[in-house]
């Protein structure tokens, strides 16, 4: 047997929950080990004083911007990938991977590029005080310098994926989060480099990560990475685009949502920012049990959607919602109680602890409706119908948000921006369970 049936079998006919847990629970750590080392940041730059970790919460824009344009096309190349090996055809699934990573690499050095000669006004657009900007600027000098191997790193990690050896995607990024959280604790405790040492930090983990994860894809996956396989035709571009546009609205507005968070958030002082920083970090954590099921789920919904097996893929659909009901929701329980303490962790300050636990409470309730919004839009996504996935996320990540933000700060003050999210989260959690039912009750030939 090669290795291309090999694979066929196993995403094929193992059973869907045990594959989907065996794909998933790699990616859920190596996503809670990501979130992790964005709280160590979080964490130790909040020994330095409430203005130098809201500028970690500045910059996390960017961060999510860089993940949004990875996202888009990783899962839109990592579907093809999928679908090509369901075909058992490796040089289309190399074509695409390939064309994802060269343009990935160059994205991200565009992003470096410009993000590092307009660096100033750039955090200033993004919500930086003048007591934040000094901090914002030498953390975000790192993270925009690592931007091509932030890109790279997110694009060979969702290829690894779709070849179904999520394990080695867990490895590679697992060992630079733990490698982050080790040189934030040098370089910001014991050497006093401050918030431009977590920012270097940051940056040495990432190339660290991308080193192993291109190693793994080189020597593990049965696609390969060449340029002289990139594409030279624009319907390949637009194709991957096209698939991985949910995944950048998801990113993409979320980053716009951050920014103009940030900045209507600038009346309400230092502390409030640093806040609503630490609320999205930790609630960034608690989404990772949710997506990284998700995720999980796509490469077996992308596989046996194109292999016809359609039970398959509705099963993996109902097994993956009622994990994130149950995991998601019990963390959700537990922040409602001791959301003091939580924030708390990562900064003393009365204030902030004060304005953040109120987030925290409105953030969990939200959260408990994703485990019906997250796993049918990555499903729709994975079949090739972004459009309905497209609109999900948009309801998510902005259509709600946005608007809430500026209707409801004027109107409520600092309660508009704490409710704004949560009530996104909701809205379409509520909104998704319809395309649920009618996925479900689908009937297609197998």
């Amino acid at each position: 047997m090669t290795s291309a049936e090999a694979h066929y079998q196993k995403m094929t006919e193992t059973p869907v929950s045990r594959l989907i847990l065996n794909l998933g629970i790699p990616t859920t750590i190596s996503m809670l080990i990501t979130s992790i080392y964005n709280m160590a940041d979080t964490y130790f730059v909040g020994t330095l004083g409430e203005s130098a970790q809201a500028a970690t919460g500045v910059l996390f824009t960017v961060q999510a911007i860089m993940q949004g344009l990875a996202f888009m096309l990783g899962h839109g190349g990592g579907t093809f990938v999928s679908r090509a090996l369901a075909d058992q055809d490796t040089e289309e699934a190399t074509m695409y991977i390939s064309t994802s990573f060269f343009t990935g690499a160059g994205v991200g050095l565009v992003i470096c590029t410009f993000g590092l000669l307009f660096l100033e006004p750039l955090v200033r657009f993004l919500g930086s005080t003048d007591t934040i900007l000094p901090h914002a600027m030498d953390y975000g000098f790192w993270i925009l310098l690592a931007a091509p191997v932030i890109i790279c790193s997110l694009i060979l990690n969702n290829g690894l994926r779709y070849e179904g050896k999520a394990f080695y995607a867990m490895f590679g990024l697992t060992t630079g989060g733990l490698l982050n959280i080790l040189g934030d604790y040098i370089l910001v405790m014991k050497l006093h480099l401050g918030v431009y040492g977590a920012g270097l930090a940051t940056a040495v983990s990432q190339l660290v990560s991308f080193a192993i994860l291109l190693t793994m894809y080189l020597k593990m996956a049965q696609s390969t990475i060449r340029f002289r396989s990139v594409s030279r035709k624009i319907k390949t571009y637009l194709s991957i685009c096209r698939v991985g546009l949910p995944s950048l609205i998801r990113q993409g507005l979320t980053s716009v949502t951050m920014g103009l968070l940030n900045n209507l958030t600038k009346p309400f002082g230092d502390a409030a920012i640093a806040a609503m920083s630490v609320v999205n970090r930790y609630s960034n954590f608690l989404m990772c049990v949710g997506l990284g099921m998700g995720q999980g789920f796509q490469p077996v919904a992308s596989f046996n959607y194109r292999a016809k097996k359609y039970d398959r893929v509705k099963k993996g659909l109902v097994f993956t919602m009622c994990f994130g009901l149950v995991f998601i929701g019990g963390f959700a329980l537990l922040s409602m109680v001791f959301a003091e303490p939580i924030i708390g962790i990562f900064q003393k300050s009365p204030e902030v602890i004060a304005i953040g636990s109120v987030a925290l409470r409105f953030t969990a309730f939200g959260m408990m409706f994703m485990p019906f919004s997250v796993p049918v839009n990555m499903l729709y996504q994975s079949i090739q119908k972004p459009t309905i996935s497209s609109v999900l996320s948009l309801i998510r990540s902005g259509a709600v948000t946005i608007p809430m933000l500026l209707i409801g700060v004027p109107l409520l003050g600092l309660i508009g921006i704490q409710i704004a999210q949560p009530t996104a989260d909701v809205i379409a959690g509520l909104l998704s369970i319809p395309f649920i039912v009618r996925f479900l009750r689908s009937n297609p030939k197998e």
